[in-house]
């Protein structure tokens, strides 16, 4: 940035009060400087612009429309300044973690971990914020966030928390023995799919099922599919890492498995971590590496 191209900080700084107090007097006393010394940084700025800023209305003062511009630009200039020095004193200690991650994700695998969280870390407060979008810890307010895919995000860390090994489950007994020796045999049933989950979409055309037939059922999010495949409503394909302790507990049944290495969950974090965030993932890593 080229200084020379930017008027006085203190001139800038003398018209943001006079603009929000619309009083030279007033903005002089919050700035603790002459009346006099106001008038001629409003003045040295007029002539800098080459435009007029203010004008007397009545006993007040009133903005012009080239003053009202200013205006704006110093004030949000001013309080971006404030906030960034109040976060910066304050520093960053005692914020909550905040993990971005696909909710069934969250719901399934890491919700009923995190109790093993706090028992080592209860000082750490942790937030999760369940979304269907691709978050960015370097421009979003995230400390960390799970992805699902193949980990090759440029500019970002991602190491894997989670096999994305796919598995087809149904509720016991809801499909017959004979259709369990092919895959296609399961073409019979309903099929329990997320609305706009394009692997699943990709891995159905990719094995002959289609994925809008009438007889199967779409849900808006993973956890509603996983809970009707619970009810015995259809086949559902589904990641390992999400349904291993209901086919652990016989909650669902295996009818088919596919490994898929490629595709995983992942934890992504930007290139620097704050100490509290470095704690939550490096618990997360040895949680993964257990399970």
């Amino acid at each position: 940035m080229d200084w020379k191209d930017i008027p006085s900080l203190h001139a800038l700084r003398a018209f943001e009060a006079v603009a929000r107090k619309k009083s030279f007097t007033t903005a002089a006393n919050e700035l603790n400087v002459t009346e006099a010394a106001v008038r001629q940084h409003v003045r040295g700025l007029e002539q800098w612009f080459g435009k007029d800023l203010a004008e007397r209305n009545g006993k007040g003062l009133a903005l012009t429309k080239n003053g009202e511009q200013l205006a704006a630009v110093t004030s949000d200039s001013f309080q971006t300044l404030a906030r960034g020095v109040t976060t910066l004193m304050r520093g960053e200690e005692g914020r909550p973690v905040t993990i971005a991650l696909p909710p069934a994700f969250a719901e399934i695998w890491l919700m009923p971990k995190l109790e093993g969280f706090w028992k080592e870390h209860p000082q750490i407060e942790v937030n999760l914020a369940p979304s269907l979008s691709l978050a960015d810890p370097r421009k979003d307010s995230f400390d960390l966030a799970i992805r699902y895919g193949r980990g090759d995000w440029s500019g970002l860390q991602a190491t894997p928390v989670a096999s994305a090994e796919y598995v087809v489950v149904a509720k016991p007994g809801l499909v017959d023995a004979a259709d369990r020796t092919q895959l296609k045999n399961l073409k019979r049933y309903s099929w329990l799919f997320e609305t706009t989950r394009d692997e699943h979409r990709d891995w159905a055309e990719g094995h002959g099922f289609n994925f809008d037939a009438q007889a199967n059922r779409h849900y808006p999010t993973n956890s509603l599919v996983i809970a009707a495949a619970r009810a015995g409503h259809g086949v559902s394909l589904q990641s390992r890492a999400l349904v291993q302790t209901d086919l652990d507990l016989g909650v669902l049944e295996e009818l088919y498995a596919e490994e898929n290495r490629p595709l995983g969950y992942y934890l992504v974090t930007p290139s620097e971590l704050r100490p509290e965030a470095r704690v939550f993932a490096d618990w997360m890593l040895r949680t993964s590496n257990r399970t």
